[in-house]
């Protein structure tokens, strides 16, 4: 009975290793993120939210990370970065989250990006326009801005322009003191000013202002060929709206971060310019992952209510955000931040924007921005002619 007796024990322990590592495998990964869910961010933060929801479905679907369940913790940071930081503690010490997912804005990356350096986490992040503020050595860019957008963007806007003859000779540069979108207009007015253009105003607007009338009158009175406009979120809608009020329209007029529903959805705002890394429209919407994507969240977007329901930039960047991360889960077979960042460091990953890389300063790549038009009420990527929209071109009053 006594070798029978020892067999029943290893088999009892078998059957508990067993279940062990059926209930480590059936433990959900844990990700932790905050969105400006209320606050004057919110329109924008919806997007992001939205396609967290849409990717981490589908990756259940695939199996999870490691052959584990995904959830998705996700936090109202109100628009506030110090609301975000606290939000991010929170999430590493009291939730104890495995992995992090940046928030929306480049305000409160930055504070997520400190919390994150504190505690030695990955932070994958959307939508940060300051890469030279990137100091942290695991964070990580789905925005493809490169590493010096207040140079490269500007020149990309002005390279758009002047491939249909319109060279500016004069230019209003107005800004938001959003720090993405009030370093990227400084950037604006030197480049400008190497390129000969006239600037003929300049002003600045603190974070959350909602009285564009006084701001609408200084560009009227200016008369600017070009207006740039340091916006985010409901900026730019509330400024055309106060132009419309003074029956003013600029010949052309540029927004750097606009909420893309409201303004495309806007009767006044055709003609508008902004910067993008996909629409969806053919060639970006092709690619089988591309056209599965953006088909879900339109359906997703109009039974949620979304003012725009197509992938444009900012849910473009978002899903390649969790692209990012379920590659170098994959390709390291771990959820340890070290090995996950030594990855993303070494190897390039697939996105719906093309293939990035993280080998250069503050682990920024290539500069991927386009310049895109509201036309008939669809936002088209307009320049370079290899990513436009098929027959689309910039249009010039």
């Amino acid at each position: 009975m006594k070798p029978f007796s020892g067999w029943r024990r290893l088999v009892a322990l078998a059957s508990l290793c067993g279940l062990a590592a059926l209930a480590q495998a059936q433990t959900p990964v844990r990700i932790g993120s905050t969105l400006a869910l209320t606050g004057p961010l919110s329109a924008t933060a919806q997007i992001h939210k939205l396609v967290g929801e849409i990717y981490v479905e589908q990756l259940n679907k695939r199996g999870g990370l490691l052959g584990r369940p995904v959830e998705w913790i996700v936090k109202d940071d109100q628009s506030k970065p110090d609301v975000a930081r606290t939000l991010y503690e929170q999430l590493i010490t009291a939730d104890k989250v495995d992995l992090l997912m940046g928030p929306y804005a480049t305000g409160a990356i930055l504070s997520a990006m400190g919390v994150a350096q504190r505690y030695d986490k990955v932070l994958i992040h959307h939508t940060f326009g300051i890469p030279s503020l990137a100091k942290y050595e695991r964070q990580f860019p789905a925005w493809s801005l490169g590493p010096d957008p207040g140079t490269t963007v500007p020149n990309t806007v002005f390279d758009a322009l002047a491939s249909v003859g319109k060279t500016p000779k004069t230019i209003a540069v107005v800004t938001n003191k959003f720090p993405s979108l009030h370093f990227i207009s400084l950037g604006a007015r030197e480049v400008a000013k190497k390129r000969g253009i006239e600037e003929v105003l300049f002003l600045e607007w603190e974070f959350g202002n909602r009285d564009y009338g006084p701001i609408a009158a200084r560009i009227k009175d200016a008369k600017p060929d070009f207006l740039w406009v340091g916006a985010i979120g409901l900026d730019g809608n509330l400024l055309i709206d106060a132009m419309k009020k003074l029956d003013y329209m600029p010949p052309l007029h540029f927004y750097v971060y606009p909420a893309p529903g409201p303004m495309v959805k806007s009767p006044d705002a055709d003609g508008a310019l902004s910067v993008s890394i996909f629409e969806d429209h053919p060639p970006l919407n092709t690619p089988p992952v591309a056209a599965e994507f953006t088909k879900t969240f339109r359906e997703r977007a109009t039974k949620a209510g979304l003012p725009e329901t197509n992938v444009e930039v900012q849910a473009a960047a978002s899903f390649t955000a969790w692209q990012m991360l379920e590659a170098a889960v994959n390709g390291t077979k771990s959820l340890d931040d070290k090995a996950i960042a030594a990855w993303l460091k070494s190897n390039k990953v697939d996105t719906i924007q093309g293939k990035l890389r993280f080998d250069g300063p503050n682990n920024y790549g290539d500069d991927l921005m386009h310049v895109k038009q509201v036309q008939n009420g669809r936002w088209l990527i307009v320049w370079p002619a290899d990513v436009a929209a098929p027959g689309a071109k910039l249009i010039v009053k």
